[in-house]
């Protein structure tokens, strides 16, 4: 497809596209309520249920409405403000996938089985939210740093939640904590990927803006 034909489809979220477009702006709030919302209640799911994996989900949905808001506030900015923006958001990933591997070590050493049951229908009912969310934001994917960034949020909590729920079913068969540590652990690599990206994307921008134009 030619760049002019993408364009007129509608299926490339281009920054200045993304600047204009009210339904980019209407996207993004729906992403930001439904993960400040929804984190915010599986934060004490996790607690309730003694969960390391919903707890590092929930961090991850709270994680991901800041950055979308900060996202949203973004949208008017200059090019190089915007990569600055989602270098910000590669680093807070970064660290907090860090965190959660750390805690969930910690944890490995005194671990106790979570409550399967509670811990799979709250891990359904994010994987519900981050799909919502993903399908929301399908269509604006591709993008600068700071479009991609959001749209990997979406995309990589919808996977982990999937994991989070395989992990409950290991939980209530075996009996034993570490399906619930391994997924926690698993989030946190794939906080750390997407930082990865984030930030290799977000520099390769914000040296090609550093550059005098000719």
């Amino acid at each position: 497809m030619s760049a002019s034909e993408s364009s007129s489809c509608g299926c490339s979220g281009d920054t200045k596209r993304a600047e204009r477009d009210p339904a980019y702006r209407r996207a993004l709030w729906i992403v930001v309520l439904l993960n400040l919302g929804f984190g915010l209640a599986e934060i004490v799911g996790g607690f309730l249920a003694d969960s390391q994996a919903l707890k590092a989900d929930a961090l991850d949905f709270i994680g991901d409405g800041s950055i979308s808001l900060l996202g949203l506030i973004a949208l008017g900015w200059t090019a190089r403000a915007r990569s600055q923006v989602a270098l910000t958001q590669g680093i807070f990933l970064g660290a907090l996938g860090i965190g959660v591997i750390a805690f969930a070590l910690w944890r490995a050493m005194n671990a106790i089985a979570p409550e399967a049951e509670l811990m799979g229908a709250i891990g359904i009912v994010a994987l519900i939210v981050n799909v919502t969310a993903a399908l929301v934001l399908s269509r604006f994917r591709e993008g600068d740093a700071n479009v991609t960034a959001i749209w990997l949020f979406s995309r990589n909590d919808a996977i982990a939640n999937v994991a989070v729920i395989i992990a409950a079913a290991l939980v209530g068969w075996t009996g034993a904590a570490w399906p619930d540590l391994v997924v926690a652990g698993v989030i946190a690599l794939l906080f750390l990927h997407s930082a990865y990206e984030i930030i290799r994307n977000a520099r390769r921008e914000l040296q090609s803006t550093a550059r005098p134009s000719s």
